[in-house]
């Protein structure tokens, strides 16, 4: 018997539209549905009438059903993993699982999908062409390490954020990247009260902090302006004069 397939399948984050016709169609046809939270997922699935099995798969249990998911991959079972919203292993379970079914030869397809920090990012009207995915931020131990290490990012920097932490990042930020620079705060992405709110990062923490955040909340910061490159010259040569003839 041949192996089957890990199909790792997004999800909308917001309306319900977004999720595309050939991610309904892997969910209807897969033998197994991974999901974060089977509550949450079980809405979706009904909304587009797919039944299936469904069962859990999030951080408190992926390391000890890793194994058990791969062997029934191995053996042919076509399963599809989701997440709450978005694309699984993005800030989400799904890294362990691809992990090892990468390493054992099994096919992972991945589907093309909804995510947060993209249009968050060319929402922002920051650079994007080039750009850093730092997701959470460590609550406590190494966020200071990370932050220092981040003031000499030169490339956009995207940050997932709690509404309830919003504020005390966005005054982390203005300490360690500067009240001056440019930022973009993206709130409930895709949801009837979408929301962007740009300018210096002071600015955006002034907004914030006299109007509530709610939402899944996406921080564009902007990096650090590339140094310009000094031109080193020979002191003892100068292209631009002419020196003595030879005689």
């Amino acid at each position: 018997m041949s192996a089957g397939i890990l199909y790792i399948v997004p999800t909308p984050v917001g309306n319900l539209e977004d999720m595309t016709i050939r991610a309904i169609k892997v969910l209807r046809e897969a033998d197994i549905i991974l999901a974060e939270d089977t509550r949450t997922s079980s809405v979706l699935l009904k909304h587009f009438g797919i039944s299936g099995k469904l069962l859990p798969h999030h951080k408190f249990n992926e390391h000890r059903t890793v194994q058990i998911i791969k062997d029934k991959i191995a053996s042919g079972a076509n399963v599809a993993l989701i997440s709450d919203a978005g694309t699984p292993g993005i800030s989400d379970p799904g890294f362990l699982l691809a992990r090892a079914c990468a390493e054992e030869g099994i096919s992972v397809s991945t589907l093309p999908g909804a995510t947060a920090c993209i249009p968050a990012i060319v929402s922002s009207g920051l650079p994007c062409d080039r750009f850093c995915f730092e997701g959470f931020l460590p609550i406590k131990k190494g966020r200071t390490t990370l932050l220092e290490n981040l003031t000499k990012e030169t490339r956009t920097m995207i940050f997932y954020e709690s509404p309830l932490r919003l504020c005390k990042t966005l005054a982390q930020f203005a300490e360690y990247f500067g009240a001056d620079r440019q930022c973009s705060v993206a709130r409930e992405i895709s949801k009837i009260h979408e929301e962007h709110c740009r300018g210096t990062i002071a600015e955006v923490l002034e907004h914030f902090s006299t109007n509530e955040p709610r939402g899944e909340i996406v921080i564009i910061v902007a990096g650090t302006p590339a140094k310009e490159k000094k031109e080193h010259r020979n002191k003892y040569r100068d292209d631009d004069a002419q020196g003595p003839e030879l005689q």
